[in-house]
């Protein structure tokens, strides 16, 4: 599925991750800011790429690697998660050319809907997401965690 299109950096080249990439994967986020110490990424890669019903894209300028979007769906709903541009190429049109390809990769499932979950407290990245017309949705997002002696114990 590799796509190539031009943004403000020169030609993106998107592309399911392969399986040399999950350590540069884990270093593009975590120079993103989007690991927390309960959602190891790599162990969140391996449980997502190239799985039925989910997987991993990847942008790359010439050989460089630039971005990353994790995507996957329940059957009705898609989600996107770790979204993530490198520092130096944001503000480039490359977060946006992501979210498209992570929404034809859901389209081409035969999903209609695109959610994600983002902190309250990250209003640049919620202005990111309504500027490529994203809204709020008018829902409680609850959780319990299931691999904890007492799952209803707050997480870290």
């Amino acid at each position: 599925m590799p796509v190539n299109e031009t943004t403000a950096i020169g030609e993106l080249r998107i592309e399911p991750i392969g399986e040399t990439d999950p350590e540069c994967v884990a270093a593009l986020w975590r120079a993103c800011g989007l690991v927390v110490p309960h959602n190891p990424p790599l162990a969140d890669i391996a449980f997502a790429a190239g799985r039925t019903g989910s997987d991993i894209l990847l942008g790359f300028a010439g050989d460089e690697l630039v971005a990353s979007v994790m995507i996957g769906h329940d059957g009705h709903r898609g989600w996107l998660y770790y979204l993530a541009v490198a520092p130096n190429v944001q503000r480039s049109g490359v977060g946006a050319r992501m979210v498209e390809a992570a929404e034809a990769w859901l389209r081409d499932r035969g999903v209609r809907k695109a959610q994600l979950m983002v902190r309250e407290s990250n209003a640049g990245v919620i202005g990111f997401y309504e500027r490529i017309g994203y809204e709020r949705s008018p829902v409680v997002v609850m959780q319990r965690w299931l691999d904890r002696d007492d799952a209803s114990a707050p997480g870290p």
